[in-house]
């Protein structure tokens, strides 16, 4: 496991290392930022192939729709990218499956969304793809066949305000003399709870931004928060999957909720109306000192106005045990698939694209540089690495010995159990709720889910 730390330093990639295989029932991965209308597929097939790439990824549409053009230039082969607006991909995906011209390239989220979309799945053994990872970690395989890549590793956490959280830093009394400082729940909290009473000496309106529970937003908390007592769980049992959660590390992220809530730019109230895009702008506009997000989200944040030097990530801490030597959450959901029950043709011209994507200097710049992934493969050397401070960040917990936490998310058993979660918490916040609505749709759900998922 330390050798397989080392690769991924020595190419710049951030990587949990449990990477989960399990058979649960997740019916799609989330989606950040702002919703992206779909572009209309191809209508037809050429003669000699084209490539329909049916992207995950609202907030790299512009990028992947640019490089599309500049492959077409030089080849000749008609690329179409369609974006899945966010948090609708499964739904946008069942749809375009149906059609005559089916998405000759797609994405699962992982083991558990590679059981519905197996059937479609082309062996890429052989492929450059497979030849050019890093690690057998980031193949998807079964039965002696590779049918997903990852492409993207990511990493999630508390993405703050350098600037501001230093500000407060040297304000009289303050908690902390550093951000580092914060290295467990008992201290986030002690800072965030400070910064919200001194908020007008910051110039703020609350530690935290407002935690938008709407579709844009809600997955933030019902999914990526969530991921924190499941990871806990899992890590105390040893094991990667269970068919039943006990929340034994529930009532942690009890704490952080209440937390993120009550610290906030808004009234708990409020939440339900409030987008991921109000809590981006509340941060970039300094409204706000932390901001739950991941590295996906860099983007959004430089285009908003930011700069690196105001940017730093903190782990999500929910006050378990040993927790000062946790990272940040660090994993891949993102895994390219090619349709085999597309034509021959077409299947020849969407591998050739991949290909070219990771060999090509304009498909490494493009995937490093401006989509700003960090990615498996060998090809992509430190001249196309992604380097921004949230992927330092990653990369300096990780130098300094931290564990990364594994995005166990991936095992949830449906997406119905995540929207009911998510309702609770926002009941909760409300007041038209109490926790024990939370627990309950955490942990009877759990149960209720992975049974319905497994037929049992």
């Amino acid at each position: 496991m330390r050798k397989l730390l080392a690769i991924l330093i020595a190419g710049g990639l951030l990587l949990a290392l449990s990477v989960i295989f399990a058979s649960a029932e997740n019916d799609g991965a989330e989606a950040p930022v702002q919703q992206t209308a779909p572009t209309q597929p191809p209508a037809q097939e050429t003669s000699g192939g084209q490539v329909y790439y049916l992207n995950f990824k609202p907030e790299q549409a512009m990028q992947w729709d640019a490089l599309a053009k500049r492959y077409t230039a030089q080849t000749g082969v008609p690329v179409t990218v369609m974006t899945a607006a966010a948090d609708t991909y499964e739904d946008t995906l069942r749809s375009e499956m149906e059609k005559a011209q089916m998405p000759t390239l797609f994405q699962v989220n992982g083991p558990v969304g590679l059981r519905t979309w197996r059937e479609y799945c082309l062996d890429l053994s052989g492929t450059q793809l497979v030849q050019q990872l890093k690690s057998d970690e980031f193949a998807l395989r079964e039965s002696g066949q590779v049918l997903g890549v990852a492409y993207a590793i990511e990493t999630y956490g508390i993405i703050y305000r350098k600037d501001l959280l230093e500000q407060y830093c040297r304000l009289k009394d303050a908690v902390i003399a550093a951000p580092e400082d914060i290295d467990s729940f008992a201290v986030l909290r002690a800072v965030a709870e400070d910064i919200q009473k001194r908020r007008g000496e910051l110039g703020v309106q609350g530690a935290f931004t407002s935690a938008g529970m709407d579709a844009s937003s809600d997955w933030r908390f019902k999914t990526h928060m969530a991921n924190l007592p499941i990871y806990y769980e899992y890590k105390a049992g040893d094991v990667n999957v269970s068919d039943a959660i006990q929340g034994t590390y529930l009532e942690g992220m009890h704490k952080l909720w209440d937390l993120y809530i009550h610290n906030a730019t808004c009234a708990p109230t409020l939440i339900g109306a409030k987008t991921n895009e109000d809590a981006l702008a509340e941060f970039a506009l300094g409204e706000a000192v932390f901001y739950q997000n991941g590295t996906w989200a860099y983007d959004s944040l430089i285009q908003a106005g930011l700069t690196d030097e105001q940017l730093g990530m903190l782990p999500i801490f929910i006050d378990a045990p040993g927790e000062e030597e946790q990272g940040l959450c660090t994993g891949s959901e993102n895994y390219w698939c090619v349709n085999k029950k597309a034509s021959e043709a077409d299947i020849s011209a969407t591998v050739a694209f991949l290909e070219w994507c990771i060999t090509s200097d304009e498909g490494r710049k493009a995937l490093a540089h401006e989509m700003g992934f960090v990615t498996p493969f060998k090809t992509f050397d430190e001249d196309y690495t992604a380097d921004n401070p949230l992927h330092r960040a990653a990369n300096t917990y990780l130098q300094n010995g931290k564990t990364p936490v594994s995005w166990s998310f991936t095992t949830i058993p449906s997406e119905t159990w995540k929207n009911n979660v998510g309702a609770a918490l926002l009941e909760y916040a409300q007041g038209t709720g109490d926790w024990e609505t939370v627990r309950k749709a955490f942990v009877d759900g759990w149960a209720a889910e992975y049974q319905a998922a497994n037929g049992r």
